[in-house]
């Protein structure tokens, strides 16, 4: 069996509790494998265009590909991923833990909310609805 996790593991402290749980949204994840396609699909094109080969249309289609067998393959794994909040820490998938003292930075990226400690280890949650308001989220509960 695998140690891997999609789901906190770590158990609450005494007192603690979980103010919100972060989850991936399906649109998000949806939307943000399109424009992925989409940019594969040019890139494929250019690079064979490049090569000189005749068939360039084919750049588009291995890219389209490409990108919709990976959003296939790990959609299960990336949309059952769940990041809880507490009033302590941000508790990650499996036995990740960021105490919210030691948060340097939050950004957005995207669909992505980054959180950097300060000793520059980078966790995303990704695929957010709205990436504003999680990070609005660890930033309130940081103080």
């Amino acid at each position: 069996m695998s140690d891997y996790q999609l789901t906190p593991t770590t158990a609450l402290e005494p007192g603690e509790s979980v103010r919100e749980s972060f989850r991936p949204d399906r649109t998000t994840y949806i939307r943000d494998h399109a424009w992925l396609a989409a940019l594969a699909m040019g890139v494929g094109m250019v690079i064979l265009w490049l090569m000189g080969n005749p068939y360039v249309w084919t750049g588009a289609v291995g890219g389209l590909a490409a990108i919709v067998v990976r959003g296939w393959y790990v959609a299960s794994d990336e949309l059952g991923a769940r990041w809880d909040l507490t009033e302590r820490r941000l508790l990650g998938p499996g036995t990740r833990v960021v105490p919210l003292g030691r948060i340097d930075k939050v950004r957005t990226i995207a669909s992505a909310v980054q959180v950097v400690t300060i000793e520059g280890e980078k966790h995303l949650i990704r695929y957010q609805a709205d990436p504003g308001r999680t990070r609005a989220a660890i930033e309130a509960a940081r103080g």
